[in-house]
């Protein structure tokens, strides 16, 4: 890498990472700062949107001043499909931000039923309310008709420099960018009642969109890419065919497949990686909602105090005990997306202890990867030979052997931590510097720890096929409108008529909270 140090910034779902990136000397400063998302019942989780910016503006000032040296550009990543309602001539938010897990939306998903195979045609993506375009037009049915409606990105872009932008790989998260020409389709924007919206440019993920004095001196911004695809590029710019998952918040399996996008099959969302210098590369994307927020779940419950319990309270047990653990605490989402189905824990008895428990839950985590692994595989018509892995919980042992185990693949995780930040520092880098190379301004990919299987594969598709009996039932019994489980993952009837705050909920601690 050449030129002068870049601030990346890495805006998550439970905290604010910033990196100072010197291409010579790596990470020379660092700054964090947390962000809580209130978890309502009903599957509802906001954020107040002021937070999201403090957050930026504080662990960019703090990694600044660790690194103690001025740098050329800044990158902004973002959590991809968090929406809220603004006032572009004040910048002030009109609601809260509804995060990427916020289920409240269903009722415009049902709605638009019978059109969700023509969505996932002209956009790549399923019609759930994971995405961006179902929360926008609920914001626009029950909170305000005010002002513009966007993703939390252009929020952020224009508070730091007034430009009223979105990347393309953003774009591509809402479900209303035509997965074709990258432009904003008119026929998805009238399905969902949002014809007349004031949409931000969509430019080049490398494009200098302003100059920002939110950091002191002003700094050009120059480098915007949603999170995961920012961690897609850490992984993978020196091997394309390689796939790599986040361990984040959730967990987010991504896949390049080329310069031309390719509708899959398997439940798998295609979308937009990210475009430079005008040359777009696409990609398949899976994800898994609750990872470290199932983690947090047993840790508010009291089975372990921590992420940092996971190894030495799973350690203490063999297996997991016959206990099955379907974490859909916020739904399931590729390839099945049925966000109606609630988690369940199978099998427990008398002698079940807090060890299955951890072990039953790294199990349903790394499950519901390989079913995601297997969607690429099959999608790309080529086997997956590895796969690559970043995120906070990768500091696990438990969780990435029984991934390996499960996979019967080796596993390999990133030597580089915070993926994310050394993505759009990598395309800060080529904004800034237009002579720079891809390569150039992408680090050099190792891994720290690579874990091979340590189970026969006659064990790991008896493991496997036991899961997927359970994920059967749970399905079945959604279709059927049985309750039970253990948490709710649409919004009730009060939802759109607005839910008090709760309590805030403190910060995800595992790591990247990426959404």
């Amino acid at each position: 890498m050449t030129g002068g140090p870049v601030l990346a910034v890495d805006q998550g779902t439970s905290g604010t990472k910033a990196l100072v990136l010197c291409p010579e000397r790596g990470v020379i400063g660092s700054g964090t700062a947390p962000v809580r998302p209130r978890y309502l019942p009903g599957g509802l989780v906001e954020v107040d949107p002021r937070e999201l910016y403090d957050s930026v503006v504080s662990a960019g000032l703090a990694a600044l001043a660790e690194a103690d040296t001025p740098v050329v550009a800044v990158g902004l990543a973002n959590q991809g499909e968090t929406v809220l309602a603004w006032d572009p001539a004040t910048g002030l938010p009109l609601t809260d931000a509804l995060v990427w897990q916020d289920r409240r939306a269903a009722s415009v998903c049902a709605e638009l039923d019978s059109q969700s195979e023509r969505l996932r045609q002209l956009t790549g993506l399923p019609l759930d309310p994971y995405f961006a375009a179902p929360k926008m037009a609920w914001i626009r049915r029950h909170a305000t008709g005010a002002g513009v409606v966007t993703t939390s990105d252009a929020w952020l872009v224009h508070r730091l420099t007034g430009a009223f932008v979105t990347d393309a790989a953003t774009a591509g998260r809402t479900g209303l960018l035509d997965l074709d020409t990258l432009a904003w389709s008119r026929t998805a924007l009238d399905l969902y009642g949002l014809g007349g919206e004031r949409l931000p440019r969509v430019v080049d993920c490398d494009t200098p969109v302003g100059t920002t004095t939110a950091f002191g001196p002003p700094l050009p911004l120059t480098g915007l890419l949603v999170d995961q695809q920012a961690a897609l590029l850490t992984q993978s710019a020196d091997q394309p065919s390689a796939a790599k998952c986040t361990y984040g918040t959730g967990a987010f399996l991504l896949a390049q497949t080329g310069p031309e996008p390719r509708r899959t099959s398997s439940g798998l969302v295609s979308c937009v990686a990210w475009r430079l210098r005008g040359r777009v590369s696409h990609c398949l994307d899976g994800q898994v909602y609750t990872v470290a927020s199932a983690v947090r779940w047993l840790t508010d419950l009291g089975v372990i105090a921590g992420a940092e319990e996971l190894d030495p309270v799973g350690g203490g047990v063999p297996d997991a005990g016959g206990v099955t653990f379907v974490p859909a605490l916020a739904g399931l989402a590729a390839p099945w997306w049925r966000g109606d189905v609630r988690g369940s824990l199978t099998g427990l008895g008398l002698d079940t202890t807090p060890g299955h428990l951890v072990r039953a839950l790294c199990e349903g985590i790394a499950a519901q990867v390989v079913e995601l692994s297997s969607a690429v595989a099959a999608d790309r018509g080529a086997p997956l030979t590895s796969l690559r892995a970043d995120g906070g919980l990768t500091r696990s042992a438990l969780l990435m052997q029984t991934q390996a185990d499960l996979l019967q693949l080796p596993v390999e995780v990133s030597s580089l931590p915070d993926a994310t930040a050394l993505g759009v520092g990598a395309v800060a880098r080529l904004g800034h510097d237009p002579r720079l190379t891809l390569r150039e301004a992408v680090p050099e990919w190792k891994p720290s720890v690579v874990y091979e299987p340590r189970i026969s594969g006659a064990e790991a598709a008896e493991r496997l096929a036991r899961f997927r009996r359970e994920v059967s039932a749970l399905v079945e019994r959604a279709d059927a409108g049985v309750g039970g489980g253990l948490q709710g993952t649409t919004a009730g009837p009060g939802a759109e008529a607005g839910v008090a705050p709760g309590a805030a909920i403190g910060p995800d601690t595992t790591g990247a909270g990426t959404g």
